[in-house]
């Protein structure tokens, strides 16, 4: 079993940052690739990125390409998403994933129901 938890959410001005953590514990996770997926309001769960295990292979969902870098620390059993250049439409709770069977890397945006365990989630809201 492995436990997530998110943090760093908030509320932010539209064109500002913010980074997300993603905590890792009960077993060791740098084995293993990690994903970031968001549901806002009245909308279904949707990729936002993934990182393989080593870190050296990443994907993004193209309404994030650019603005958005997921990075990993395997020493700290953590995950990141380092969000800039934020619109209102980022605006969701926002997830972190672990696929316990997948490794890495990555060509194409990965399923939800590919990743095993998850986070509780951390609120993140962008104001006009």
């Amino acid at each position: 079993q492995v436990q997530l938890v998110e943090s760093g959410g908030g509320l932010v001005q539209a064109g500002g940052s913010l980074r997300l953590s993603c905590a890792a514990s009960g077993r060791t996770v740098s084995s293993l690739a990690m994903g970031w997926f968001r549901q806002a309001p009245g909308k279904e769960r949707e990729f936002v990125a993934a990182i393989s295990w080593r870190g050296d292979s990443t994907y993004y969902a193209d309404s994030v390409k650019g603005r958005f870098t997921i990075s990993r620390d395997n020493a700290k059993n953590t995950v990141y998403l380092q969000m800039s250049s934020v619109k209102p439409e980022d605006t969701a709770v926002y997830y972190c994933a672990v696929d316990q069977h997948y490794r890495g890397p990555y060509y194409a945006s990965p399923k939800s129901n590919t990743f095993d365990f998850w986070g509780q989630g951390t609120q993140v809201t962008v104001s006009s």
